[in-house]
C-alpha cells in the first residue's frame, strides 16, 4: 500500500507531530542522540518537532534511512500539510477564480 494511500483521508499534520508523537517514543531514544545520528543539529531537529521548521527532501532521506520507513512518507506529509495550509491561506482569493473546463 503506498503512502499517500494511508494518508488519504487523515487531516494533514506536520511531520514533526508523527516524529514526536509516535516514532520517538516508540525508538526511546534521547532527541539528541537522534539529532547526533541524522547528521544534524539538536536546534534543527528540535525546530521540526516543534512545528516551526519543514521537513526537507534532505532530511526526509535522513529519517527515512534512520526509522526505516523511507523519505516518501516524510515527504507526502509535508506536501499534504503545505498545501492545506496554504489552501486555508488562500480561501477568499480562490473563491474569486473559476475552474476551467474543457470544450
Amino acid at each position: 500500500m503506498s503512502t499517500k494511500s494511508l494518508l488519504r483521508g487523515l487531516r494533514p499534520m506536520h511531520p514533526g507531530k508523527l516524529l514526536r508523537e509516535e516514532i520517538l517514543p516508540a525508538v526511546d531514544r534521547p532527541k539528541a542522540e537522534i539529532a547526533r545520528l541524522l547528521g544534524v543539529s539538536r536546534q534543527h531537529l528540535y525546530d521540526i518537532l516543534d512545528e516551526r521548521k519543514p521537513v526537507t527532501p534532505a532530511m526526509a532521506v535522513r529519517l527515512g534511512k534512520l526509522f526505516g520507513n523511507g523519505p516518501e512518507l516524510w515527504l507526502d506529509l509535508q506536501s499534504a500539510y503545505d498545501l492545506a495550509a496554504v489552501t486555508k491561506k488562500l480561501a477568499a482569493e480562490l473563491k474569486k477564480i473559476p475552474t476551467l473546463t474543457a470544450a
